[in-house]
């Protein structure tokens, strides 16, 4: 609750000089562009969680309940880490503890100051200062840092990765193919946010991040089709997210066909139905829609499918990024799972809404 709130003498515009004005957008882009990197990293999390659990239901089916075996799905459980504890690594914590959620005893935070994360510490959150052991433990990790601090905090952590450990980068001052030299790994996640004039801001962005995130009409503004409030994200960041999932298949020894089937059970049944049922094509993920047909030719059905270097990913064309380009349905089919993710179904007249003027990036 903001106790400002209504009284606008003490508001922060209030202190502005009229010639001064102009600037105010930026104060709700970077509102805006916080709201959308939470919401982005929130999907990304849940994904993996499904997936996760996926696996895990596949492996029990096919092994009797034994003790150590329910031991080595307990070590398969997504753990989370965070480096970094200031505003950034403090909302990052709410939304994940509270939305995917992430369980407290599977998020841990790394910061200089573990005395300042009282709250979290009163949920179960492990919070202290030992960044490669954090990366030691946890298969994913947050840089929440400042681009002053990242050099120094990648040289003490880059010998403690596993090599299925994924590095997640809010640090948008530096790019991929430097963080890929810093961190000697190639499983980084560094979402693209491009700043542009003419978009009116998110309604509703003053709310709190949780609560923004489960308003239907700010969460669709969120979807990485959508420019609203003039942030908008590069879509090859879900090429990185859905090659990092197929890592994930492939580090469990998952075959070709059954990392496509996990992949496809990701979607909410309900929209498959919708789609049988107005006779439309519900697109389903295929072979050829991330490898190219010479090489996938080559592959037996029951070989995994190969590692992939997540900066290459990002930084070059693949064929899952020309089908996003070129499928609209397939557009669609990502928007209701990523709404889906937060508790929330697309009315159907507003299936499309999501991707309305998305950018050809």
């Amino acid at each position: 609750m903001d106790m400002l709130e209504d009284l606008e003498s003490l508001q922060f515009e209030q202190g502005i000089q009229e010639e001064d004005r102009s600037w105010l957008y930026l104060q709700n882009r970077c509102r805006g562009l916080l709201i959308k990197g939470c919401a982005h990293a929130t999907f990304f999390c849940k994904l993996l969680c499904d997936l996760s659990q996926l696996l895990q239901e596949k492996q029990t089916s096919r092994h009797p309940s034994t003790e150590s075996f329910a031991s080595t799905l307990d070590d398969d459980e997504l753990k989370v880490g965070i480096i970094g504890g200031g505003h950034l690594g403090k909302q990052l914590a709410r939304v994940l503890l509270q939305l995917v959620p992430i369980p407290a005893e599977r998020l841990r935070i790394s910061t200089r100051r573990p005395e300042a994360l009282d709250e979290f510490q009163k949920l179960g959150v492990d919070c202290f200062y030992d960044n490669s052991y954090l990366v030691g433990w946890a298969n994913l990790v947050f840089l929440c840092c400042l681009p002053s601090q990242l050099p120094s905090i990648c040289t003490e952590i880059q010998s403690s990765f596993k090599k299925d450990c994924i590095v997640y980068s809010f640090v948008s001052a530096i790019p991929i193919p430097r963080l890929k030299n810093l961190l000697v790994h190639t499983s980084i996640l560094r979402p693209q946010y491009q700043c542009v004039e003419g978009f009116a801001n998110i309604e509703g962005a003053n709310k709190e991040i949780i609560a923004a995130l489960q308003d239907p009409v700010i969460l669709q503004a969120t979807c990485p089709f959508n420019p609203a409030g003039g942030v908008i994200l590069n879509i090859r960041w879900l090429d990185g997210v859905f090659y990092a999932a197929l890592n994930v298949c492939t580090a469990k020894a998952m075959s070709l066909l059954q990392a496509l089937q996990l992949l496809n059970e990701l979607f909410p049944s309900t929209h498959i139905k919708k789609c049988r049922k107005n006779g439309a094509p519900c697109p389903r993920f295929q072979l050829r829609d991330f490898l190219h047909g010479s090489y996938a030719q080559n592959l037996s059905p029951e070989s995994p499918f190969p590692w992939f270097d997540l900066t290459t990913v990002q930084l070059g064309e693949t064929p899952f990024s020309n089908n996003l380009r070129t499928r609209p349905g397939l557009q669609d089919h990502l928007t209701h799972l990523y709404c889906n993710s937060f508790g929330i179904a697309l009315p159907e007249e507003q299936q499309r809404v999501a991707c309305a003027g998305s950018p050809s990036q």
